[in-house]
């Protein structure tokens, strides 16, 4: 039994991965390459963080025989304060193993969608745009707006954001859902409480070792004027694109490049994800699960509540997991519900990458 960590897998995997990268042909295809090297770093991280783990906990376990803990020393002090974080460490190294999924190293495409009710639903959405912005300069991750298209007072009507970061898919997969919103809405004269909707879904970010085919006679390529932010630029020329997947109806957007050939890649990388994640989901039997996640924007379907009045309550309705701390949410600090949705294994099947 080799333990949650699996640590000779990891090891078995890096020599497999580092074996494939010395073939001559490795770097026929940059891609596919950069995607091979990005795993053989995050399985020698985790190796790494291991070895050091276990090193620091010797070290601690060596001082604790030579310091006299009883006398309130500067040592004594110093060394409770390095075990109380050597603790956090491990803890967050114990929480990672969940993030076994066969995509969770992944980088994440996360897509949002307002509900049924114009300026409201377009606000709510917009608010989630920028609690996951935060969240991502919270764990130093990087992100890459593909597209946003602006409502038509305020908010959105969809937008798109690449997460580029070790596991980002793994930890945002737990927010792909519908997220409801109840506030006295500033945009009522009569100040009247409102309920709003707004889908946000996940998907990981596929490389071109990745075998997903999309014939040319398979999709539709519109061009638009962009409308969103960039400059003069973009309302001079029609350079935003339309992608439809005229098989599945799957319509991508892309308008955040200057040039309409990038915003044509930067729109087929995400018609690709989108494309892996269905037929994933078809691969597993689960399109059960994968048509309730796009269940219709109202009330009944919501993963998470987020209450403004009348008192202040943010609750994940499958984990029962809430903080009352509802500003703290909206700037990003989403990680306790991520982290209670990873850890009910009733909510997924963790396979080992």
């Amino acid at each position: 039994m080799r333990g949650i960590f699996d640590l000779p897998s990891r090891v078995e995997k890096i020599a497999e991965l580092e074996k494939i990268s010395t073939e001559e042909t490795f770097w026929n295809n940059n891609q596919k390459a950069q995607g091979i090297l990005k795993q053989i770093s995050i399985h020698k991280k985790w190796v790494e963080t291991h070895k050091k783990l276990i090193a620091d906990l010797s070290t601690i376990a060596e001082l604790i025989e030579m310091i006299d803990t009883s006398e309130d020393s500067d040592e004594a002090i110093e060394l409770i304060d390095s075990f109380t974080q050597l603790i956090k460490e491990i803890e967050a190294y114990e929480f990672k193993s969940l993030l076994s999924g066969p995509d969770d190293y992944r980088d994440a495409l996360i897509t949002f969608h307002p509900g049924a009710g114009g300026t409201e639903s377009q606000d709510w959405a917009d608010m989630l745009f920028r609690m996951y912005s935060r969240w991502v300069e919270r764990r130093e991750f990087k992100a890459e707006l593909i597209d946003y298209q602006p409502g038509d007072e305020a908010g959105l009507k969809s937008a798109a954001l690449k997460v580029h970061g070790d596991y980002a898919y793994g930890f945002l997969k737990a927010e792909s859902g519908v997220h409801r919103l109840v506030r006295i809405s500033p945009f009522d004269s009569n100040a009247k409480r409102h309920t709003s909707f707004a889908s946000i879904h996940i998907f990981p970010v596929v490389e071109d070792n990745v075998e997903i085919e999309i014939k040319d006679e398979e999709i539709r390529i519109d061009t638009f004027r962009a409308s969103g932010a960039g400059g003069q630029h973009v309302n001079k020329t029609d350079s935003a694109i339309l992608i439809t997947h005229i098989p599945t109806n799957i319509v991508v957007s892309c308008q955040s490049q200057r040039s309409q050939h990038k915003n044509k890649d930067a729109a087929m990388s995400v018609l690709k994800s989108r494309l892996y994640q269905l037929h994933k989901e078809e691969e597993a039997k689960k399109m059960d699960k994968f048509e309730q996640s796009k269940k219709k924007i109202e009330w009944g379907s919501q993963i998470r509540s987020y209450v403004f009045h009348p008192y202040n309550m943010v609750k994940d309705h499958r984990t029962s997991s809430q903080s009352s701390n509802t500003q703290a949410v909206m700037d990003g600090d989403i990680d306790q519900f991520i982290e209670a949705y990873l850890s009910d294994p009733d909510l997924q099947d963790h396979t080992v990458m």
